[in-house]
């Protein structure tokens, strides 16, 4: 964090907050007006120049406001975000919502892709090391502006049809050190198509049969509150069919 100083670190975070909201480059005086960060706009302009400078924003061709880079979200996720923890009621829910095919494991974690959709307002997805590959809310990706693009959506829909391509991203959340994986640019998965969308998924293992399941869609999202949801659902299913296999 030496890199940002605070002042540079609250800007950032106030710009990620605002985009969430509004999905549009954000400007400085709108955080001037709304943030109270307790400097000028010309002060933001000048911080907002250095954020870019040092990859943690990136301007857009169609506005002078900045969006925040996939190299700002990871520092967010990792150093600002504060996850808001599922309820008790909450998990009970999604317990309930996968509970009664917990003995048919194809059904269950196609039931769990239309359940993570409806909650998230996101795309859903499973991909198994077996070649199942199970997905849901593709009208989530219709109705955001940012995604409803002809070339990002046909893309997308390419994508949902190469199960290697998804058990690639398999592969890598294997290898990684966290339990949850952000594709936030092609840095982290070489893929152009997540130039404009970003992805968090977490991985399950139990009975021979290795996992993910996550979401796809746009760069606002809101990882804090979505972020929860796929570490408490992915620990289900690998608890439920640990359950079930040793039950057999």
């Amino acid at each position: 964090m030496d890199e940002l100083t605070q002042r540079q670190i609250s800007i950032l975070t106030a710009i990620i907050r605002e985009y969430t909201d509004s999905g549009c480059a954000v400007g400085s005086e709108i955080i001037e007006r709304k943030y109270k960060l307790g400097v000028s706009p010309a002060t933001i302009r000048n911080e907002m120049v250095d954020l870019e400078k040092k990859g943690y924003l990136q301007k857009t061709h169609f506005s002078s406001g900045r969006l925040p880079s996939p190299k700002g979200y990871r520092f967010f996720i990792n150093n600002v975000m504060e996850e808001k923890q599922l309820s008790t009621v909450d998990e009970v829910a999604y317990k309930h919502s996968i509970w009664d095919d917990r003995n048919k494991k194809s059904k269950m974690l196609s039931q769990a892709s239309r359940v993570l959709a409806a909650r998230t307002g996101l795309l859903s997805l499973v991909a198994t090391s077996d070649g199942d590959l199970y997905y849901s809310g593709i009208n989530h990706i219709l109705d955001d502006n940012e995604l409803a693009d002809v070339s990002i959506s046909r893309g997308l829909f390419q994508r949902l049809d190469e199960i290697n391509f998804w058990e690639e991203i398999l592969r890598q959340t294997h290898v990684s050190q966290s339990d949850l994986y952000f594709i936030l640019g092609p840095d982290d998965f070489r893929d152009p198509f997540f130039d404009r969308c970003s992805s968090i998924f977490g991985d399950f293992e139990a009975a021979g049969t290795r996992g993910i399941i996550g979401v796809v869609g746009p760069k606002h999202l809101k990882y804090e509150l979505v972020a929860p949801q796929i570490r408490f659902f992915s620990g289900l299913i690998e608890e439920i069919i640990q359950a079930e296999d040793s039950n057999v």
